[in-house]
């Protein structure tokens, strides 16, 4: 079974990302990351059995869960792997710990980079948040760490997303720029805002590197900011609207981008 990797993020000597970039640092179960769940494993091993390299079973594991639906479900805690994977569909938290336990199952480090972003990057969904957290994934893969957050958005929201932001003569918006990175090919970074997040102007903050969302929230450095339950409540009060404009965006305008994303293999 594998070790779960715990830290204490009240103690800065504990804090995930003094690990390092030690690619075995990150390989472990957490209490998000159910390794040991039986149907999570079938999954991984299914998405990963033909694949004859480790980008490869990289690039399975990462469609899979760019196909999953984005949306902004009510909820109270976080979800495990095993959860996200039997509701087909989540948030961006969500798919971040279906894809980092997917990675990690399959051989391949995996870890979560946050950072905190403008407010405007989610206008058009919402008017009410002055900041939001992003996980964005990164995978161990020719020797270094690959990120991308392309994963969060399928590609039917992401066509709407775009369509709409022309209409509207915005760049940003809906959580995305509209000319980001709409797929991610497993060798270089890719991102929704179009650009690496030390040069993007919508990161207000780097968070540092986590194992999965609890190890992030549960974390000192967001206590400080963030009182959890007032934090999620203030989520559920907007996902409802969130949820609104997420259909809208899905309606048959868009429909001929719900095909499968096409992902280089090889």
């Amino acid at each position: 079974m594998p070790a779960v990797l715990t830290a204490s993020p009240d103690r800065p000597d504990d804090r995930p990302q003094d690990r390092g970039d030690d690619p075995r640092a990150w390989t472990g179960a957490t209490a998000l990351l159910d390794l040991e769940d039986p149907r999570l494993r079938l999954r991984a091993q299914a998405l990963t059995q033909l694949c004859k390299s480790e980008r490869e079973k990289a690039l399975a594991c990462y469609a899979f869960v760019k196909r999953l639906p984005y949306t902004r479900p009510l909820k109270m805690r976080l979800r495990s792997a095993r959860e996200v994977l039997d509701a087909t569909r989540g948030d961006a938290p969500d798919k971040a710990t279906l894809l980092v336990a997917l990675l990690r199952l399959a051989g391949i480090p995996a870890r979560l980079h946050y950072v905190e972003l403008r407010g405007e990057i989610a206008r058009g969904l919402t008017s009410s948040l002055a900041s939001a957290s992003r996980p964005i994934v990164e995978a161990w893969l020719q020797g270094r760490w690959v990120p991308t957050d392309t994963y969060i958005h399928d590609a039917a929201y992401m066509a709407g997303a775009r369509q709409r932001l022309r209409e509207l003569g915005w760049e940003h918006g809906f959580g995305i720029h509209r000319d980001g990175d709409a797929i991610w090919n497993g060798i270089d970074g890719a991102w929704v805002g179009g650009m690496p997040t030390e040069r993007d102007p919508m990161v207000l903050e780097d968070l540092g590197y986590w194992h999965d969302p609890q190890a992030y929230i549960e974390s000192a450095l967001f206590r400080d900011r963030h009182p959890r339950v007032t934090r999620a409540m203030h989520w559920n009060a907007i996902a409802l609207g969130m949820e609104r404009v997420i259909r809208e965006l899905r309606k048959p305008g868009t429909r001929a981008a719900e095909r499968r994303p096409s992902v280089p293999r090889g």
